[in-house]
């Protein structure tokens, strides 16, 4: 089965509930119809609702009316929703009255909805910035319980299937934080081994933490972070299967971890790859989509208790719709991991 097609399989199955807070816009609202009429999930409209029926109508949308259909500006909840907006974020200085105005903004609402387990994710960004998306995610969701940073990954489907799962492999964080410490590079271990499990069905995660050096071979202040954070992370979560550091070739190519990490766990059958710092993930995942030719899906956002996922203003709705089904495998997990 096509990849892509697995991951909407999967998600139909969950029938989790993901907020569009985006819901006049054409790209959203189109993706929308299509994930209504396949059923791949439970859709969450933020919008006015007579401007969206009438947008649905131009467009020949035929089945928006089966959508949860939310008014930002009239919602019965709006007061609760300020009051607990007030609360969580009273320390930072937030008053009721500045509450109730971001209640009526669709991403602090989606948000809110989710708080009080009315849906399960949210993706926004057609229109937003990155900062709008997460902003409210993180004032309201907040991070999963055993993580405090949020982290991006990108999946790689590749034509080389003798690595990673058959071709497939997770690298981590190629999104959010520049410079990560050894504790944050820990838990985006941790994150994206959970990634690899829920968006690209990796049963079991095998997480090599990159650096130049490999057991060793290197003495650098750059490696000691690595090393120090693949202590963490076995302190952290014993339940992970990871190990570091490793070079790329070490973490990939058996004959290579047999020479350079002989009793390694994890070199040679990696499939979980986490790079020690943004640039190289930003550089390492677009070199490996344009010269080896893989599909490269994401940035996925991951750490934040309810998944919610930030698109390129420049999206199709192609990428709109699989966001869908990524975010609705993300929630699943999530509630595998809270039980």
């Amino acid at each position: 089965m096509d990849f892509l097609q697995d991951i909407v399989e999967r998600a139909k199955s969950y029938k989790q509930r993901i907020v569009l807070p985006e819901a006049t816009e054409e790209r959203t609202l189109r993706a929308a119809d299509r994930a209504i009429g396949d059923e791949l999930a439970e859709i969450i409209l933020i919008g006015n609702p007579e401007v969206i029926r009438e947008l649905a109508n131009k467009w020949g949308l035929k089945n928006i009316d089966k959508a949860t259909i939310i008014d930002p500006l009239n919602h019965p909840k709006a007061e609760e929703y300020a009051e607990l907006l007030t609360d969580l974020r009273k320390r930072k200085g937030m008053t009721i009255e500045k509450a109730r105005e971001l209640v009526k903004n669709p991403l602090y609402l989606g948000c809110l909805i989710i708080k009080t387990e009315g849906a399960d994710g949210q993706i926004s960004g057609a229109e937003s910035t990155t900062g709008d998306t997460l902003r409210p995610a993180l004032q309201i969701i907040k991070c999963s319980p055993q993580v405090s940073v949020v982290s991006g990954a990108m999946v790689l489907i590749t034509k080389a299937k003798q690595y990673g799962d058959n071709g497939v492999l997770v690298m981590g964080d190629v999104a959010v934080t520049p410079s990560p410490t050894a504790d944050q590079l820990a838990q985006i271990a941790y994150c994206t081994a959970e990634t690899a499990k829920a968006v690209a069905g990796i049963e079991d995660p095998r997480v090599a933490m990159l650096s130049f050096s490999t057991k060793g071979s290197a003495n650098h202040e750059l490696v000691n972070r690595v090393t120090e954070a693949t202590r963490l992370a076995h302190e952290y979560y014993p339940q992970l299967n990871v190990d570091g550091e490793l070079q790329a070739d070490a973490a990939l190519v058996p004959d290579v971890a047999a020479t350079k990490a002989p009793g390694s766990p994890i070199a040679g059958k990696a499939n979980v790859l986490v790079v020690p710092n943004l640039e190289v993930g930003n550089i390492g995942y677009k070199l490996v989509q344009r010269l080896g030719d893989a599909v490269a899906i994401g940035p996925i956002l991951q750490g934040i208790a309810r998944p919610v996922n930030d698109l390129s203003r420049g999206c199709s709705i192609d990428d709109i719709y699989y966001m869908i089904a990524i975010t609705a495998c993300q929630a699943h997990q999530a509630k595998l991991c809270a039980e």
